[in-house]
């Protein structure tokens, strides 16, 4: 017997109406038998509402089996008297780290575990101090979890779980706020202590990366496990994959494109796992060495290289804010702002910030955690006043009394980063509806608005009766989308609108946005940790580090800068390091292309060649 045994575990629950009378019953889980041996890294991978979170709760009692049953260490589920020892062997780290946020301070919070289980005064600060250390959340240590951004609370809900120490720790999509080294950090801590410590890890991701540090990993549709094997294995399962709503990493499907082959053995998977895998592959291919072409120049010392990055950031930066006037669009014009102005925990989050949004540009917001994102985006629709500076739209200063505030709020709607936060209606109708009612749009006229919008965002029609509270994380975001679009405005601002989505879910949500800037002319403003998405959708990004903007312009251009980006906490992604690579060792491409497809046709070339 394994750390934890699952044996043909069934669960239903019910969906009820408004008189508390059950409407439906839904099968979450399916007879569902695995088994987890202590140590091991599990990653859990499958679409919104595979099953993938409720399987996690039944494995530390927070959900009991209809059928079947769940033995944790020798202990089951079912009985009362075990589930706090239970709890205690398998951590959990939530997708919202709002939900297991208890303490005043980010130290208490990460002390309130490991307290509650008796551990001495010595040994908790000694391993808040730890946990701190591995999480990068030093310097926060004493502020309230209320004034961090999403990502830092994830960081500080996964030390507070790796404080107590646990045999196991299960991970519900606890990196999807994560910056990309952030997040390849804190998985990379996760793979060492599972090496060095023998802590069992259970990963539910849809960052498919992620699953290449794993031991072993199931694929779940419908609440059903569909497959199981080593990453390579189930990577090279193309098929299947399609079937689950998945895709293979970017890394993998390049490979897929330049072998040409509907299948890719086992072996061939293990041969690449990085980028430079993959450029010696196809520079052995068109006889080319792994080393850079000798060009007879030798590299600039680095002290002259930072003053020509500073200088290229500096251009970057001129280049979209000389473009925009106080006439049209939304201009921030030398904007700060800070929390808690004239407290002692006063904390100034954007420094200077001038940025204008034109209709019709698909603007990506980059940044590490904590950059100072979410707090700028806003700043565009009026949420937020700045401290110091102004906010102009369309030639007016927002902050003037007789400004129309609700006119800018239905011209600049706002999708939030956890989107059960603006869902409150009975019914998804009820919920889209809202927003148009509000504008005195008569009732029909709004209904009408409301189908199209959930039309528009590819939600079915027997789900307009359905709770929005009820539904999978995916169609909570298409809703909360659903009811911005409703009131057809003209800029749209989201914050983070794939987090938490699977792969294909995702795209589709991506695709959508894409069709509304090209096809209605809507302004697209995104804040994302995603590299390769931003690299496939946006037109131009921004970049923010420690509140203030450090590029602004063109996606090629952003992506030409790896080493500043680097020192962000971000990355560039595959398709583009790949090209850089072949680049340097002598290979004629374009190193300006971003996007798959071009990425792609530029691979293709050198095989015609």
């Amino acid at each position: 017997m394994g750390l934890i045994d699952i044996k043909n575990v069934t669960f239903e629950y019910f969906r009820r109406d408004e008189n508390g009378d059950v409407e439906e019953m839904i099968e979450a889980l399916r007879d569902i038998s695995l088994e987890v041996k202590e140590g091991e890294f599990i990653a859990i991978v499958g679409q919104n509402g595979s099953g993938k979170s409720t399987l996690a709760r039944q494995i530390n009692a927070l959900l009991l089996p209809g059928q079947g049953e769940v033995i944790v260490d020798g202990m089951d589920t079912r009985d009362e008297e075990w589930r706090l020892s239970i709890r205690q062997r398998a951590g959990m780290v939530f997708q919202n780290p709002d939900n297991q946020m208890v303490g005043n301070i980010v130290e208490e919070d990460i002390a309130f575990g490991p307290e509650n289980l008796g551990v001495s005064t010595e040994q908790i600060w000694n391993r808040v101090e730890e946990t701190l250390t591995a999480t990068d959340m030093e310097e926060y240590r004493t502020q309230s979890p209320n004034q961090l951004s999403g990502g830092q609370k994830q960081r500080v809900a996964i030390a507070g779980v790796l404080a107590m120490e646990p045999k196991c720790i299960i991970f519900d999509e606890a990196t999807a706020m994560l910056d990309p080294k952030g997040r390849e950090k804190m998985i990379k801590l996760v793979k060492t202590l599972q090496e060095e410590r023998g802590i069992t890890v259970i990963l539910i991701t849809h960052h498919m990366d992620e699953v290449l540090y794993a031991d072993k990993v199931f694929v779940m549709k419908q609440g059903k496990i569909m497959d199981s094997g080593t990453p390579e294995y189930i990577f090279s399962q193309r098929k299947l994959l399609e079937e689950c709503g998945l895709e293979m990493p970017p890394l993998y499907q390049y490979l897929y494109f330049l072998l040409g082959q509907e299948i890719i053995s086992i072996e061939e998977m293990k041969t690449v796992r990085t980028v430079k895998d993959l450029s010696r592959l196809l520079q052995k291919k068109y006889g080319k060495t792994a080393e850079k072409a000798d060009t007879g120049m030798t590299a600039a010392p680095l002290a002259d290289r930072e003053i020509a990055a500073k200088q290229t950031q500096s251009d970057m930066v001129r280049k979209n804010v000389g473009k925009h006037t106080l006439t049209k669009g939304i201009l921030l014009n030398h904007v700060s702002y800070s929390y808690n102005v004239g407290f002692a925990h006063e904390r100034k989050v954007l420094q200077d910030i001038s940025l204008g949004i034109d209709k019709g540009e698909f603007v990506a917001v980059i940044g590490h955690t904590g950059s100072g994102k979410s707090t700028l985006l806003q700043h565009l629709n009026g949420l937020y006043l700045p401290t110091a500076g102004n906010v102009y739209f369309n030639g007016r200063d927002i902050a003037e009394k007789d400004f129309p505030i609700k006119e800018l709020r239905q011209k600049a709607g706002m999708v939030f980063q956890y989107p059960e936060y603006q869902l409150f209606a009975e019914t998804v109708e009820q919920d889209v509806c809202f927003g148009p009612q509000n504008m005195d749009i008569p009732r029909v006229e709004a209904q009408k608005r409301a189908y199209e919008a959930l039309a528009a965002v590819g939600l079915p029609d027997d789900i307009y009766d359905a709770s929005p509270l009820q539904l999978s994380g995916g169609q909570k975001r298409r809703v909360a989308i659903a009811g911005v679009l409703a009131m057809r405005p003209e800029y749209l601002i989201l914050d983070e609108p794939t987090a938490g989505l699977d792969p294909v879910s995702a795209k589709e949500l991506l695709q959508m946005l894409r069709e509304l800037q090209t096809g209605k002319g809507m302004a697209i403003v995104m804040v994302s940790h995603d590299m390769e998405e931003v690299a496939e959708y946006a037109d131009r990004v921004v970049v923010l580090d420690q509140g203030k903007i450090c590029m602004d312009c063109a996606v090629a251009e952003v992506f030409g800068q790896a080493d500043l980006l680097e020192r962000l906490g971000l990355s560039v992604p595959v398709g583009i390091k790949l090209l850089k690579d072949l680049d340097a060792a002598g290979i004629s491409v374009d190193t300006n292309q971003c996007r798959m497809a071009d990425i792609c046709g530029e691979l293709m070339k050198l095989q015609e060649a």
